[in-house]
């Protein structure tokens, strides 16, 4: 039966021979899905669009395991939030939530639910950051074992957080010696990437001591997983995060790409992450897909609109300089649009050398860059490829995966300890994309009701 389904899906969705045609992001691809998935997402969704939820999150999570005890209160988030969201704790529950998603025609984009905040207490010293390293590393692993069928090298990927592995604090001085005059020659990529490959001390004049100690064991942790992500054939996208840390994530990125985006590696290994949402990101990844290009160096992009809006704001009036972020939800979507133009040229023009996702909920970028694919001449499984969250935007997931395009869930996992406070700042930081699956709790209704009144087609759980 589902077999079949997915036969018909391919037949309606997929672009036909003679032109262009647009993927209808209707619910229909829900048929591939459970009843009681089906209620859980609905359920969930609802509950992740309460403001008071979301915003107090954390003393919730802690007032329910008082009234209730651990083991029920967390039997209660096991079924709802982190079973929606979370593919689960250990590698056999990652790998049977990855063959699912095999079977729906989804890939999987692993993510380690840990970081470390600008602001927050210190944490435990170089241990912190070597037990994160070891979580990366057994992240590649895992990201190259869960899959049955792992499809044409290159084409496995994870997520990679900076700030997971060396200091939001160094980031933070950094980018602000980033941003004097006269910093790019002691600052350059080059320098870096031959410190990462020699492993000879850095020596950064903006620094004490210690905290160029600190970023000689942050290069050396980066090349190694870089290193090691490489021999396993795993691609690693690097997350974007706050203005106040970008310019320094970037230079780490650059440094990386320089050693292994060569020619000769076989398309990008370290990808970075531009966001939308912040004025000058055009002009930024205008500036680097050129500079790429140059370089000879492949070039990898995860085009998001961005989720630290509320937070960016409120650095910007705290000290009273620019917003940097675009005014508006509108402003923000055409600088998407824009942006997503540039890159798909850019792959259009340079092949396998630059690869790109479009990460991104909003129906009207995914049908824009599935047009400009069409009219680009681009491959469906080529060197474009989406991504969404992990339980959610199914309808629009599912659409593409059964159309033949290459489409990634982000995968978190881990203990509920782990990945509840990890998951509840990512509600934080997403609120409008959570508010706004409005239309996802539609479609999701609509298709329950038909299972319901006996005339959807029913699914074997």
């Amino acid at each position: 039966m589902m077999l079949r389904t997915c036969r018909v899906l391919c037949s309606q969705a997929g672009p036909s021979a003679g032109g262009w045609q647009p993927l209808n992001f209707d619910g229909g691809a829900f048929h591939l899905k459970g009843t009681g998935e089906l209620t859980r997402a609905l359920l969930v969704l609802r509950l992740c669009a309460w403001p008071p939820l979301v915003t107090h999150g954390l003393a919730l999570q802690a007032w329910s395991r008082r009234l209730l005890g651990s083991r029920l209160s967390g039997a209660l988030l096991r079924a709802s939030i982190y079973g929606q969201f979370v593919a689960g704790e250990t590698a056999e529950e990652v790998k049977g939530c990855v063959q699912q998603l095999q079977t729906l025609g989804l890939r999987p984009l692993l993510a380690v639910p840990t970081e470390e905040e600008p602001d927050s207490a210190v944490k435990t010293g170089e241990a912190w950051y070597e037990g994160n390293f070891s979580a990366m590393l057994r992240c590649v692993d895992l990201s190259r074992g869960i899959l049955e069928t792992p499809g044409p090298t290159g084409n496995i990927l994870m997520q990679l957080k900076v700030t997971a592995l060396t200091s939001a604090r160094l980031c933070k001085d950094l980018t602000s010696w980033i941003r004097k005059p006269g910093a790019s020659l002691e600052l350059s990529p080059e320098r870096l990437a031959e410190a990462m490959d020699s492993g000879r001390d850095l020596q950064v004049s903006c620094l004490n001591t210690q905290q160029n100690q600190h970023l000689q064991a942050s290069l050396s942790r980066l090349h190694r997983v870089a290193q090691h992500a490489r021999a396993q054939h795993v691609r690693l996208l690097v997350d974007a995060e706050y203005t106040f840390l970008n310019p320094a994530l970037s230079l780490l990125v650059d440094a990386l790409a320089m050693r292994w985006n060569g020619p000769r590696q076989g398309g990008p290994w370290v990808w970075n992450t531009y966001q939308a949402y912040l004025k000058d990101t055009h002009e930024r990844l205008r500036q680097a897909a050129e500079a790429a290009d140059r370089a000879g160096l492949a070039f990898g992009v995860k085009l998001v609109r961005g989720a630290y809006l509320d937070k960016e704001r409120e650095v910007a009036r705290h000290h009273g300089t620019e917003d940097p972020t675009q005014p508006d939800y509108e402003a923000t979507s055409r600088s998407y649009s824009r942006c997503l133009e540039l890159m798909l040229t850019h792959v259009s023009h340079r092949g396998p050398m630059c690869h790109l996702m479009v990460a991104s909920h909003n129906e009207e970028s995914v049908r824009q860059a599935t047009k400009r694919m069409w009219e680009l001449g681009i491959p469906l499984d080529g060197s474009v490829c989406f991504g969404q969250l992990l339980g959610m935007c199914d309808h629009v997931s599912l659409a593409l995966g059964q159309a033949g395009y290459a489409v990634y869930k982000s995968i978190p996992y881990g203990s509920l300890e782990e990945v509840i406070p990890y998951l509840i700042r990512r509600a934080q930081e997403n609120r409008s994309v959570l508010q706004g699956a409005r239309r996802e709790q539609k479609l999701l209704s609509q298709e329950l009701r038909k299972r319901v009144l006996g005339r959807g087609l029913r699914v074997p759980h």
